[in-house]
Formats: C-alpha cells, sequence, structure tokens
C-alpha cells in the first residue's frame, strides 16, 4: 500500500514535472516558435512513442523517461536539462534544430562553428526550415507537446514526425 510520504514524493515529482513543462512552454510562446503539446498521460500511443523515440542513452536507469522531452518532427532534441541548458548558452535555435529568426544574434557552440575560406562562419543550422518544430513529452497528467507545421495536425503520434 502506499504511504503518505510515496504519495508526498509522487505529487512533489509531478509538480517539478508540470514546472519544468511551463518553463518550456512559456519560453516557445513568448519566442512565437510554433509547437504542439501531446498528452502522455490520457494518450498510450502518445507515451509509447515518446518512450520509444527518446535515444537509449538518454533514459535514466529504469528506462522510463521523464518529461518534458523534445523533439523536432521525429528528431530527439533533448530533455529539460538539455532545454535549459541550450537557452543559457544561447543556442537554442541550434538545440531545437531550427534556424534562428531572421536579424537575430545566436551564438554557436565552438563545436558547431566552421570556418570558411572567406572568414564566414558555418553553423549547423543552414538549411534548416524555420517552419519545423520541437516537441515536448510529458508524463503523469502532463503533455507532450510538438512543435512542427500544418503537415503534423491530425496525424496519428506514431506516424508524426517530431523534433
Amino acid at each position: 500500500p502506499e504511504t503518505i510520504e510515496d504519495r508526498l514524493k509522487a505529487e512533489a515529482v509531478l509538480r517539478g514535472i508540470r514546472k519544468k513543462q511551463q518553463e518550456v512552454v512559456g519560453f516557445l510562446e513568448a519566442n512565437k516558435i510554433d509547437f504542439k503539446e501531446l498528452d502522455i498521460a490520457g494518450d498510450e500511443d502518445n507515451r509509447k512513442w515518446m518512450r520509444e523515440n527518446v535515444p537509449g542513452e538518454k533514459k535514466p536507469q529504469n528506462g522510463i523517461p521523464l518529461p518534458p522531452q523534445i523533439f523536432n518532427e521525429e528528431q530527439y532534441c533533448g530533455d529539460f536539462d538539455s532545454f535549459f541548458s541550450a537557452k543559457e548558452e544561447n543556442i537554442i535555435y541550434s538545440f531545437l534544430g531550427l534556424a534562428p529568426p531572421p536579424g537575430s544574434k545566436v551564438t554557436k557552440s565552438p563545436e558547431e562553428e566552421t570556418s570558411l575560406p572567406n572568414g564566414d562562419v558555418a553553423g549547423e543550422l543552414e538549411g534548416t526550415s524555420a517552419t519545423e518544430g520541437a516537441e515536448k513529452a510529458e508524463e503523469g497528467g502532463e503533455n507532450e507537446a510538438q512543435k512542427g507545421g500544418d503537415e503534423d495536425s491530425g496525424s496519428p503520434p506514431e506516424t508524426q514526425e517530431k523534433n
């Protein structure tokens, strides 16, 4: 049987998950980055998709990743800690697999930068579409959010492209 202590620990975990989800969603909304949240608490297909698509090396020891998990179409971007680090390092668009907004100053990490013969810098964001999105997977009553274009809407989670 569940003890009061167990129940309090579970509630604290859920509060932490919700806070992280709100931070990701708030950032995406504030920066006008399209996304779509997918509920993994009430939708077994979404939950299964998230668990299957978080890379093995990114899963915790118990094998079940906690939300939020962020995707751009089918591409896994990372968890909340990765998102937070990318935001702090001003490489969030690279993290999300998106082109930075026109006119923005975006810092690239040294491994992303490649000097060209003319002195210009080429980064991994070249050729990416600003309409691509990111997805946040959330569990325990939370949602899985996906940023993406209209091409995603209406398709089942297992066939949706997630970035």
